[in-house]
């Protein structure tokens, strides 16, 4: 059975062979600029770009909550964006992250993973700006992509 594995490191770097899918969470607002999303706009252009792309043609495609974007970064790599947080601030509808959005793009994204037969890599999406807790994101992982036999490796950065 599949699981989650815990490591200290950096997502935009997995270290397993075969298809690896890095996932994060997006706002809602066609806003890129900080947190994890730098650590993906060093390695890569192409995220950012087809987000912003994604955001700017919005009236005649999906994006909104819950919506996911597989954005393909290396031949065997690609980087899931997902629209998992309203806004960037948090206000008086509380903390950013929305988690029925995140669960809606888990479930989408783990029929795209295995399609292409990969592993997923994550931060602990929706925990950082978006001020969500991983209590509640997590059982979210299990279920939409552990229980369906989708390997899912969280990355913890720095040192403590």
């Amino acid at each position: 059975m599949a699981e989650i594995t815990y490591v200290r490191g950096d997502a935009t770097v997995p270290s397993v062979k075969g298809t690896k899918v890095i996932a994060h969470v997006c706002n809602d607002i066609g806003g890129w600029g900080k947190g994890f999303v730098l650590a993906l706009s060093r390695r890569w252009p192409e995220p950012e770009a087809s987000y912003r792309a994604w955001h700017r043609e919005r009236a005649s495609n999906d994006f909104g909550l819950g919506a996911l974007q597989l954005v393909r970064v290396k031949p065997d790599v690609w980087v899931a964006n997902m629209i998992g947080q309203r806004g960037v601030r948090t206000g008086s509808k509380g903390v950013p992250v929305r988690y029925e959005a995140i669960d809606t793009a888990l479930a989408r994204l783990a029929d795209r993973v295995l399609d292409l037969d990969a592993s997923v890599h994550m931060p602990r999406i929706g925990c950082g700006l978006a001020g969500g807790k991983w209590s509640r994101v997590e059982p979210l992982v299990a279920e939409r992509l552990v229980r369906r036999g989708i390997a899912v490796t969280v990355y913890d950065h720095g040192d403590g």
